[in-house]
């Protein structure tokens, strides 16, 4: 090798350790994966898309990443000792399913990365500073499940137009929850429907919810979004049917479970891109400076043999709006 080459080379290779990602070279990566809810299918499908996500951006488990996953179980005081187990190992970046498991991330750690798969509304509880400068050791993605709910409202009048009293089931420990219940309350007004909201505070709550709804006389029902009714979104979907109630969900699992109609962002794309964002931190970016996305498709299911069981011809206006119709 001539001496000018031999300098190029060393000069080269001193560069890019200055520029090399935070990883050093053969290091395996540990990141946590922490999930307020159990690991049921639907919830396993929606970490199957990370993975797979990660796989195709050039990360294969046990080759360059390892994956720590963590249930909580829809338990608050789990999911708080889980977050810090995980800080605890440590991880290089956590992932984290729902609101629940992001505040308790933040809690559990100012400065491990935290990326959100979804949480509802980081800015209105105080995880981040904004969208678009996050700030600290936080950024994803969000979910706006609390402004898809006049959307929903309105679907369902026009399943059921004659419908004039329509019920809200919501979880009342969840922020999101609130705000997605005033604004159906709000959408009602405007439609000319009396809106029946009804809060629950636990999965044990559902069957008395679910009956009282049929008593007072709810014509249909529009089930709130939450990490606890997505644990039990088979369950919800079994209770709408059982009662005779046309019921609309926030999520496409809803209806492909049974569900009458779902209406709501793509989670499994959201996983995906969580995905994506820690790629940019393993390479060096930092959350602060990572703006966190909301979801930019909305998809429309309608349950065709659903609503043959409830007796519903669905619109021709409707249909066709629809992402996806199940027969």
């Amino acid at each position: 090798m001539q001496r000018r080459e031999f300098i190029s080379v060393v000069s080269g290779a001193v560069a890019s350790m200055f520029c090399t990602p935070v990883q050093s070279a053969g290091k395996i990566q540990r990141i946590g994966l922490l999930d307020f809810t159990a690991r049921e299918p639907n919830r396993q499908r929606l970490w199957d898309a990370f993975r797979q996500r990660m796989r195709e951006i050039g990360y294969p488990e046990g080759e360059t990443v390892v994956f720590e996953p963590r249930w909580a179980e829809s338990k608050a005081d789990r999911v708080d000792a889980l977050a810090a187990e995980l800080v605890n190992l440590p991880v290089d970046v956590l992932v984290v399913a729902s609101t629940y498991a992001t505040q308790a991330a933040k809690r559990a750690s100012g400065t491990i990365p935290i990326v959100m798969t979804g949480s509802a509304d980081p800015v209105g509880q105080g995880i981040v500073a904004s969208l678009g400068r996050p700030g600290g050791n936080i950024t994803g993605l969000t979910v706006i499940n609390s402004d898809l709910s006049a959307k929903q409202l309105e679907l369902l009048r026009q399943a059921i137009p004659q419908a004039t009293h329509i019920a809200m089931v919501w979880d009342a420990g969840f922020e999101g929850a609130k705000i997605a219940a005033r604004n159906a309350q709000s959408a009602a007004e405007a439609l000319g429907i009396s809106l029946q909201s009804l809060p629950v505070r636990s999965a044990d709550e559902f069957d008395g919810a679910f009956a009282s709804l049929v008593r007072d006389g709810a014509a249909a029902v529009v089930v709130g979004g939450s990490a606890l009714f997505y644990a039990e979104g088979k369950r919800l979907v079994d209770l709408a049917v059982k009662h005779g109630l046309p019921a609309v969900f926030n999520e496409r699992s809803y209806a492909e479970a049974g569900g009458f109609m779902s209406y709501g962002s793509d989670f499994a794309e959201n996983y995906r891109r969580a995905a994506e964002y820690v790629d940019k931190i393993l390479k060096g970016a930092k959350p602060a400076d990572l703006p966190i996305e909301q979801p930019t498709k909305f998809e429309l299911v309608i349950n065709l043999a659903t609503a043959k069981v409830l007796g519903i011809t669905i619109p021709p206006n409707l249909l066709v709006q629809a992402e996806e119709v199940i027969e």
